[in-house]
C-alpha cells in the first residue's frame, strides 16, 4: 500500500509547510495550516500542443473576436464591450450584496436569445433560485439552473453541453474529490479554478466565478487565484445605500479600474446610465463644506459631491473620519492645509464623505478635499454652478490631471458654468464653461474662497 504524500497549507495567505504548526511564519495567523493531499498526475500534452513550436509574432494569425452581449451596457462596458469566448471572470463583493442577482439577470438575457447558459449554484437549491427569479421577473426565462458542487460531476457535464455560458456561484462550494480537505480550503480553490479555466480555453467557453471576500474585502483563497483568471471584477456598495458599484480590477480584453453603476430595486439591479446625475440630485446649494469634484473611473468622467464636516473638538485628540475618501490621503491633504495656507485644524475634528456610497481614489479630488474642508471651516459656501478637480502636492502645488477635456465636457452637461482646474493643461475651450487656472492651494482658496 502506498502512502500519499501531503502538505499542510495554510488557510490566510498560501503558505505550504511539511508539518503542522500551530502559527504561520508568514501572516502570523493562529490554527491556519489544513493537510492537503498531494496531487500526484502527470500532464501529458495532446499531439496538437506537441506539434506547436516557437514563432515570431508577426506571422501569429489574428482572430477575430465576436464578444458575448450580457444584455446590460453597463455591465459590457466593465467587460470591455462583452464577454470574450474563452474567458474566466471573477466577480466578487460582499455577501447580500447583488452578485447573484447581477449574473441571473444576465444569465436571463443571454437565454433569451436561444443560447445555452448553464448556472451552477452550490449555495442555493434550485427552488431558491426559481424564487429570486419569479421575485424578478425573470420565472419564465430558459436558464438552465443545477444544483451541484462536485467539479468532476461539473466539468464533465460542461464538456458534454458545451453551453454558451456558464455561471459557477460560487467557487468556494465546489470541491473534488481527489483532494483531502473541505470545500472553500485554499487546494479546492485553486484545483476547482484550474479545471474551470482549462475547459474554458479547449471549448471557447466563457465562464463566470462567484468569489466570496474575507472581512478585509479581499477575495478569500490564495493571491494566485486572481493572476489565473482573465479579468477580476469587484462588485461594491454600502447596505444602506441603493446604489451598486462594479469595479474591474483586472482585465485582459478591456481596460482596467472601469466602473459600471448600478441601482438595487425589488425587481433586481437596474442600470444607472448617467451617475453623475444619480450622485447630484440630492446636491444642496449655499451649504458650507460641499464641492463638486471631477474624477475619472476607467474612460468615465465621473461627477461627485464632496462633503466635510469641520467642528470644534471635544477631546484631547481631534477624530478625523473619511467615507469614500482614503484615510490616509485625507491627512496629507489637512496637513497641507495646516502647513501651507495656515488654516488652524489641529483642534479640530474633520468629517469627509463622498454622497452617494462611492468609493474615489484619484488624487484629483485632492483640491475638492482641501476647499470643502475650508469652506466648513470658515462656514463659507462655495460659489454656485463650480466644479474642482487637481492633485495636491506637499508643497502646496497644485498638480496636473489627466483627461481633463471629458472632464470639462461632463461638467457643462451637468451645467456647471466655471471648473476650476491646475494651470498649464493644454484644452480645448468648451462652450459655456469658464476655466480658472490656479497653480498653489493658497491660490484656488482665493479664487473660491476670496
Amino acid at each position: 500500500m502506498v502512502r500519499q504524500k501531503s502538505k499542510y497549507v495554510c488557510q490566510r495567505c498560501g503558505i505550504e509547510s511539511l508539518r503542522w504548526l500551530g502559527r504561520c511564519p508568514e501572516c502570523d495567523s493562529w490554527n491556519c495550516f489544513v493537510e492537503e493531499l498531494e496531487k500526484s498526475t502527470k500532464y501529458k500534452k495532446t499531439d496538437k500542443e506537441m506539434a506547436l513550436r516557437p514563432e515570431p509574432l508577426f506571422q501569429v494569425q489574428s482572430l477575430a473576436i465576436e464578444r458575448l452581449n450580457m444584455g446590460m451596457s453597463e455591465l459590457n462596458r466593465v467587460l470591455g464591450g462583452g464577454l470574450v469566448p474563452g474567458t474566466v471572470v471573477l466577480i466578487a463583493g460582499d455577501p447580500g450584496i447583488g452578485k447573484s442577482t447581477l449574473l441571473l439577470q444576465a444569465a436571463a438575457y443571454v437565454a433569451s436569445r436561444e443560447e445555452k447558459v448553464l448556472y451552477i449554484s452550490g449555495e442555493e437549491s434550485a427552488q431558491q433560485i426559481k424564487l429570486r427569479a419569479a421575485r424578478m421577473g425573470l420565472g419564465e426565462n430558459k436558464v438552465l439552473v443545477w444544483a451541484e458542487t462536485d467539479m468532476d460531476v461539473i466539468a464533465e457535464e460542461i464538456k458534454s453541453s458545451k453551453p454558451t455560458l456558464v455561471i459557477i456561484d460560487s467557487i468556494q462550494t465546489v470541491h473534488t474529490t481527489e483532494l483531502g480537505p473541505a470545500p472553500g480550503s485554499i487546494g479546492q480553490i485553486r484545483e476547482g479554478t484550474a479545471r474551470l479555466i482549462a475547459i474554458a480555453k479547449e471549448f471557447h467557453i466563457p465562464v463566470i466565478i462567484v468569489g466570496h471576500v474575507t472581512k478585509d474585502g479581499n477575495i478569500a483563497g490564495p493571491r494566485v487565484l486572481e493572476h489565473m483568471v482573465d479579468t477580476v471584477l469587484y462588485f461594491e456598495g454600502e447596505r444602506h445605500y441603493q446604489y451598486r458599484i462594479l469595479r474591474a480590477i483586472k482585465n485582459r480584453f478591456g481596460s482596467t479600474f472601469e466602473l459600471g453603476v448600478f441601482e438595487m430595486k425589488n425587481e433586481g439591479l437596474e442600470e444607472i446610465l448617467n451617475p453623475s446625475v444619480a450622485f447630484l440630485a440630492e446636491r444642496p446649494f449655499f451649504t458650507p463644506g460641499s464641492v463638486v469634484a471631477a474624477c475619472m473611473e476607467g474612460s468615465r468622467p465621473l461627477l461627485v459631491e464632496i462633503q466635510a464636516l469641520v467642528t470644534k473638538s471635544s477631546f484631547g485628540q481631534p477624530r478625523r473620519m473619511t467615507t469614500g475618501i482614503e484615510f490616509n490621503r485625507a491627512n496629507l491633504i489637512l496637513a497641507v492645509l495646516e502647513k501651507r495656507v495656515g488654516l488652524n485644524i489641529a483642534g479640530q475634528d474633520v468629517y469627509l464623505n463622498i454622497a452617494g456610497g462611492i468609493k474615489v481614489q484619484e488624487p484629483a479630488l485632492d483640491l475638492a478635499i482641501a476647499i470643502a474642508v475650508s469652506s466648513s471651516l470658515r462656514n463659507q459656501p462655495c460659489p454656485v454652478g463650480l466644479a474642482v478637480m487637481g492633485e495636491i502636492g506637499l508643497t502646496g502645488e497644485i498638480r496636473g490631471v489627466s483627461h481633463l477635456q471629458k472632464r470639462l465636457q461632463e461638467a457643462k452637461k451637468l451645467g456647471f458654468s466655471h471648473c476650476l482646474v491646475p494651470y498649464g493643461i493644454k484644452h480645448e475651450k468648451v462652450k459655456d464653461i469658464q476655466v480658472l487656472e490656479v497653480k498653489t492651494l493658497s491660490e484656488a482658496l482665493e479664487a473660491t474662497m476670496g
